[in-house]
C-alpha cells in the first residue's frame, strides 16, 4: 500500500491504525438524513431526522429518553422540543455525530442556546469548550447576557471571567443595554461585589433604570444593594431623594453613618486584579512622600548600593516622616512586598498604614518593635485603600529608613495569620527566604540553611560554636509565628550533644522553647512548642561527648515532614513541657571516617575547619 492511499495514517504508532477521522466523516454523513433514521425531532417547525442508537451511545439523557419505555421510545417517534432554537439544536446534532462544532461565526444568542443544550443533555466537555470560547469574546454589549447564563448553570470559570471583565469596565457595563436585561439574582451578585468599583451614584442610577425596566420586581431588595453612606450629602439629597425609591429614614440613616463612622470603616469598593502588582506606573501609582522617590516603583530590585536605587526618610521620634504611595484608584489589597536595603547586615523596624482619604489611617502591619531585613512578604485581611504609608521606626546602623522596592496586590493564595503574623507552612529559614546565620562558625556562609543534609563530613557542611561561649544564631527576614524547629546535629560518628534553643524578635528578650541540656541527643532533632513570634533563633550547645564544640548541619523552621529514607523517627516536645525524652540514635546519612583518637579530636576542636 502506498503512502498516498487514503487509509494510510502516517502519525499512527507502528502496529496501530487510527482512522477516527474516517469514522467521524461516515457517521457525520448521516446527519439530518432520512435514511436509516428512526426518530425525528421538531424544533421551531424544523425537522431533524436522527438515529436512536447514535444518540443513546453519545448521551445518557437521550438513552433514557429513547429507550426508557416512554412515549418517545416508540418506533418512528416524533419529539417536539420547545426550549431551544433550531440553529443551536443543529449545532448539537453535528457535535453528537462528528464530535466537532464551529463556534467562530455564530451569534452570542445562538452560542448561549448551544451552551444551554450542552448543559441540559450532559456534555461537560462541550460545556467547558464553549465556556472557554465565550471567555474570549466578552465585550460590553454581551457580558451581562453571558454572565446571566453562566451564573444560571454555575459555570465557575465563565462567571469568574465575566466578573473580572465587569469589574474593570464597571461604568460602561452600568450604561449598557445588557445591564437592563439581567435577572434579579445576577444583578445583585454583580453590584454587591466589593470589586465592582463604580461610583455609588452611577450604581444607584443604573439600578433605578433597571427597576423602571423591570416593574414586576421588588424594588426595595434591589435598592438595598446601594451603599448609601458612600454617597455625598449632595448626591443623597439631589439624586436619591427625588427618585422615591428609598425612604427618608434610609437616607437619614446613611447621613448619620457617614458623619459618625470613621472613614476606613465604611464599606468602600475597590479595584481587584488578583496576583498583579498595582504599585506601578501602568496602574497610575506614584510615590507622593519620601526622599528619592523615583527609585521605589521602577521595578529594579538588583541595582542598588550605598548611593542610589532606594527611597528613604529620616527616622524621627514622632514618626511624622514616612514613604507614602498613592495608587491609581481605590484597590482591594491583602498582600504587600517590601525590599529593605540589605547590602550589609543592618536590620530595620517599621509599620504600614493604609487610608482612603489621607486623614484616617488603619495600621495593617506593625513591625515597629521587631528587627527585619531584606525582602518582607506581608499579609493582612483584605482592605480597600488608595494610600499606603510605610514608616520606619528603627535602623540598627543609623537614623534613616531605606526602602528599595514596594509592591502591593490582592492574592488568592491561602495564608494563616495569628496576632497579625504569618503562620508559615513551609520552611522560612532558607537563603531564598532571606534568612541568614548571623552567629556561628562555618567554612561556607549559610551552610546551615542551604538545605543540603547529605554532603557533610569531618571538614565541611556544618556550623559550630565553642561550648561555653557564643551560639549559633539564625535571623529570619521578618517575624513569623513559629511552633516547631528541626535540626540535624553532626552525626558522622557516635557522639551525642546537649543543647537548648531560644527565640526572640529583637535579640534582647529571649524565650526558651527547648531545653535538652540534661539528655544526650544526636542526629535529627524535632522540637515543637507553643507558637511564638520569632525573628531570631539561638541554638546553644552545652555538651559534646567527643570535644568542646557544638556542630549543627541543618536548621529549618517550621519543621518539615521527614523526606530522607535514612532519617530516624524524631521526637517532639509537648507544647506544655520544657524537657524531652532522649532522641534515639540515628544511622548516619552517609559513610564517615572514624575518629583516630580522643586526644586528636580534642586538639582539633580549636580549628573550625578541623573540628571533627
Amino acid at each position: 500500500m502506498s503512502n498516498n492511499h487514503p487509509l494510510h495514517s502516517s502519525s499512527s504508532a507502528i502496529g496501530e491504525i487510527d482512522h477516527e477521522h474516517i469514522l467521524s466523516e461516515n457517521v457525520g454523513a448521516l446527519i439530518n438524513g432520512e435514511e436509516y433514521s428512526d426518530v425525528t425531532f421538531v424544533v421551531e417547525k424544523k425537522r431533524f431526522p436522527a438515529h436512536r442508537v447514535i444518540l443513546a451511545a453519545r448521551c445518557q439523557y437521550f438513552r433514557a429518553l429513547l429507550y426508557g419505555g416512554m412515549r418517545e421510545s416508540q418506533p418512528e417517534a416524533e419529539i417536539t422540543l420547545e426550549d431551544t432554537t433550531a440553529e443551536a439544536f443543529s449545532m448539537l446534532m453535528k457535535y453528537i455525530y462528528t464530535g466537532r462544532a464551529t463556534l467562530r461565526d455564530e451569534r452570542e444568542e445562538v452560542l448561549l442556546d448551544f451552551l444551554s443544550l450542552a448543559h441540559k443533555y450532559g456534555f461537560p466537555e462541550l460545556e467547558d469548550s464553549t465556556s472557554e470560547y465565550l471567555c474570549t469574546i466578552l465585550k460590553i454589549q454581551n457580558v451581562c447576557m453571558i454572565y446571566d447564563v453562566a451564573s444560571l448553570y454555575s459555570l465557575c470559570k465563565l462567571t469568574g471571567t465575566c466578573c473580572m471583565f465587569m469589574d474593570r469596565n464597571a461604568q460602561e457595563v452600568l450604561s449598557s443595554d445588557g445591564f437592563l436585561t439581567l435577572s434579579r439574582g445576577a444583578l445583585l451578585d454583580i453590584v454587591q461585589r466589593d470589586s465592582f468599583a463604580a461610583p455609588e451614584k452611577d450604581i444607584f442610577q443604573a439600578l433605578m433604570r433597571w427597576c423602571r425596566h423591570n416593574l414586576k420586581e421588588k424594588h426595595s431588595t434591589i435598592m438595598a444593594a446601594v451603599r448609601l453612606p458612600l454617597m455625598s450629602l449632595t448626591e443623597l439629597l439631589n439624586v436619591v431623594r427625588p427618585s422615591g425609591l428609598l425612604s427618608p429614614d434610609a437616607i437619614l440613616d446613611a447621613i448619620k453613618v457617614r458623619s459618625e463612622c470613621r472613614d476606613m470603616d465604611l464599606n468602600y469598593r475597590g479595584m481587584l486584579i488578583p496576583e498583579e502588582n498595582l504599585a506601578t506606573m501602568k496602574y497610575g501609582a506614584q510615590v507622593v512622600k519620601g526622599e528619592l522617590r523615583a527609585a521605589l516603583l521602577d521595578g529594579d530590585t538588583q541595582n542598588y548600593d550605598l548611593d542610589h536605587g532606594f527611597s528613604r526618610h529620616p527616622i524621627e521620634d514622632d514618626c511624622r516622616s514616612g514613604i507614602q504611595v498613592k495608587l491609581g484608584q481605590p484597590s482591594i489589597l491583602n498582600h504587600i512586598r517590601l525590599l529593605l536595603w540589605d547590602r550589609d547586615s543592618r536590620s530595620y523596624s517599621y509599620y504600614i498604614e493604609v487610608s482612603m482619604d489621607e486623614l484616617d489611617w488603619i495600621r495593617v502591619i506593625d513591625h515597629s518593635q521587631v528587627l527585619c531585613r531584606s525582602w518582607q512578604k506581608l499579609y493582612f485581611p483584605a482592605r480597600v485603600c488608595r494610600y499606603i504609608r510605610i514608616v520606619g521606626t528603627h535602623n540598627t546602623v543609623n537614623k534613616v529608613f531605606h526602602l528599595v522596592a514596594f509592591e502591593c496586590m490582592y492574592t488568592n493564595k491561602s495564608f494563616t495569620l495569628e496576632n497579625g503574623l504569618i503562620v508559615p507552612a513551609e520552611n522560612v529559614a532558607t537563603i531564598t527566604e532571606c534568612a541568614s546565620v548571623i552567629e556561628g562558625v562555618s567554612r561556607s556562609r549559610n551552610a546551615l540553611l542551604n538545605g543540603d543534609t547529605r554532603n557533610y563530613d569531618w571538614d565541611s557542611g556544618y556550623t559550630c560554636h565553642q561550648l561555653g561561649s557564643g551560639a549559633i544564631v539564625v535571623q529570619l527576614a521578618q517575624p513569623f509565628m513559629i511552633g516547631s524547629i528541626r535540626l540535624l546535629l553532626w552525626d558522622c560518628d557516635e557522639r551525642s550533644y546537649s543543647y537548648y534553643i531560644e527565640v526572640s524578635t529583637n535579640q534582647q528578650q529571649w524565650t526558651m522553647v527547648a531545653d535538652r541540656t540534661k539528655v544526650p541527643c544526636r542526629s535529627w532533632q524535632t522540637v515543637t512548642f507553643n507558637r511564638q513570634p520569632t525573628c531570631f533563633i539561638r541554638i546553644v550547645g552545652t555538651h559534646n561527648t567527643a570535644n568542646e564544640v557544638f556542630h549543627c548541619v541543618h536548621f529549618e523552621c517550621p519543621a518539615q515532614n521527614v523526606s530522607h529514607k535514612d532519617e530516624t523517627s524524631e521526637d517532639s516536645i509537648p507544647s506544655d513541657q520544657s524537657h524531652s525524652a532522649q532522641v534515639p540514635s540515628a544511622v548516619s546519612p552517609r559513610a564517615t571516617n572514624p575518629i583516630t583518637s580522643q586526644s586528636q579530636t580534642e586538639s582539633s576542636a580549636h580549628n573550625p575547619g578541623q573540628q571533627m
